[in-house]
């Protein structure tokens, strides 16, 4: 069992910067691949990042590719969310959720992830 908590989210200026954290908690939670990703109202949760068990496979949906960066620290149980140059269209609740499966090329899809957080609201002003 993995429990995942996010944290970091918050109000930004357009153009300006978040780090978003998600802290597991449980047996081997670093051994699992995280996923992160993000949902406004009325609208599936879409994909935002990817990492495999050691940040050694990352992956981005086009919309953040270059302004996000995902990392984890395992000795801290932690995955991190970097983003940059915040846009107007970001801003939603951005959630992290972990996995121990291994790699697939499904893992932009929410069914690939076993354990999820509750999330963390990211607003944008223009």
């Amino acid at each position: 069992q993995v429990q995942l908590v996010e944290s970091g989210g918050g109000l930004v200026q357009a153009g300006g910067s978040l780090r978003l954290s998600c802290a597991a908690s449980g047996r081997t939670a670093g051994a699992y691949a995280m996923g992160w990703f993000r949902q406004v109202p009325g609208k599936e949760r879409e994909f935002v990042a990817f990492s495999n068990w050691n940040g050694g496979i990352r992956s981005y949906a086009d919309s953040v590719k270059g302004r996000f960066t995902i990392s984890r620290d395992n000795a801290k149980n932690t995955v991190y969310l970097q983003m940059d140059s915040l846009k107007p269209e970001d801003p939603a609740k951005y959630y992290c959720a972990a996995t121990g499966r291994t790699y697939s090329p499904r893992y932009y899809y929410t069914s690939f992830y076993d354990y999820w957080g509750q999330g963390t609201q990211v607003t944008v002003s223009s």
